[in-house]
């Protein structure tokens, strides 16, 4: 099959600028070094390039997690010129395609199937998408953003303004015009979209899979740090209306904790999360299947495997019944006719019945590792 033919302003463009920041970045550190308002001004750069991606492009207006104020909607307009991704109309249009064609060689803009180099810059190197380049159906409730669509009909002229200026007057302020051209300006960009790209490669090749093994998406504690947050994929395909992707407090999720910060301000609302039931059903499932799996390869598993199911439907009980507790405890708060000592039962009964469901889901890990640990011996 014939490729589709080269875009080169995108080849052009992505080699420059990487063999500029690989080359000209390290030889001015050496020649003239770099202060630490060069190095301040580069972080600083990097967070608001990147977390107006995370949390502006892909968790508010591709899927629509939360709602947020026209002014931090502006921002992250000027921060997602600055991270020079292509518009918000057109980044959210091609995330929608990959999450409802998550895999497919042909219909996913960036599938992962395809391999690393395709999935990380290929698809973006020649015309795939061909005519439906600017078809933006799926992204109508955009359209109605004036916000969005004011981006997206300046998005060149914005581009170019913001990654010119920005590190312009970080140069005049601080007295290093080089200096901040090549670290905030080019090493900040071409990192900036490296590490977005790292999500559409490596988050769908190297990691777990705790919740789903429907599609390629894996979730890696590491690439999180580099990402915002965003390493936590594997929970994101499966969840991908939560406006959280590492859901552990431990996790590291700073794309999470902005948006949340940002609440008790005012500055975004309706913040969406998936219910804990949701998450530990997926959770169990998955090690079901991966138990099962793994003891059917026994002459002697049935007996394993129905201990194994049996187990797994005395878990689910105790979760439905474990969150239908906590939905009834929540709406108790909010209540003004439920008197107070009957506030503290449901309070006690849900803390009893949450100790009840720990020891169960422990006991349900160790019966998979008991298993698992049985198939070696």
């Amino acid at each position: 099959m014939k490729k589709p033919p080269l875009i080169w302003i995108n080849v052009l463009f992505f080699t420059f600028t990487f063999i500029a920041a690989i080359t000209l970045v390290p030889l001015y550190g050496l020649m003239y070094g770099y202060s630490n308002a060069n190095w301040w001004a580069f972080i600083a750069c990097m967070f608001f390039a990147g977390l107006s991606i995370t949390a502006g492009y892909h968790r508010l207006w591709a899927h629509k997690t939360y709602e947020a104020h026209p002014i931090l909607e502006f921002i992250f307009s000027i921060g997602g010129a600055f991270a020079l991704q292509n518009s918000a109309l057109h980044w959210s249009s091609d995330h929608r395609i990959h999450h409802g064609q998550v895999d497919d060689p042909i219909k996913d803009p960036y599938a992962a199937t395809n391999g690393f180099w395709y999935s990380h810059i290929g698809w973006m190197l020649r015309n795939y998408q061909g005519e439906k380049y600017g078809d933006y159906n799926n992204v109508r409730d955009l359209q109605k953003n004036k916000i969005v669509m004011w981006q997206h009909k300046h998005y060149f002229k914005l581009s170019f303004l913001v990654n010119l200026t920005i590190p312009l007057l970080l140069g005049i302020i601080f007295g290093d015009l080089i200096g901040m051209l090549l670290l905030s300006g080019l090493l900040r960009l071409v990192l900036s979209q490296h590490f977005t790209f790292f999500i559409n490669s490596i988050a769908h090749i190297w990691g777990t899979r705790p919740y789903t093994e429907s599609n390629t998406a894996r979730d890696n504690g590491i690439l999180a740090f580099f990402t915002y947050g965003e390493g936590y994929h594997n929970y994101h395909h499966i969840f991908a209306s939560d406006y959280r992707n590492g859901i552990k407090w431990y996790q590291y999720d700073p794309t999470k904790w902005m948006i949340k910060s940002f609440s008790y301000l005012g500055l975004t609302k309706k913040l969406k999360t998936i219910s804990i039931d949701r998450i530990e059903k997926a959770k169990a499932e998955m090690q079901l299947a991966t138990t099962s799996r793994k003891l059917a390869q026994l002459t002697t598993a049935q007996d394993k495997l129905d201990l194994l199911q049996k187990e797994y439907d005395i878990l689910i009980k105790k979760l439905q019944h474990y969150a239908k507790l906590k939905k009834q405890l929540l709406e108790a708060k909010k209540s003004t006719i439920l008197k107070k000592y009957e506030k503290l039962a449901l309070n006690k009964q849900y803390r009893e019945f949450e100790l009840a469901w720990q020891q169960q889901k422990q006991a349900w890990i160790d019966l998979n590792i008991k298993l698992l640990n049985t198939r070696y011996s």
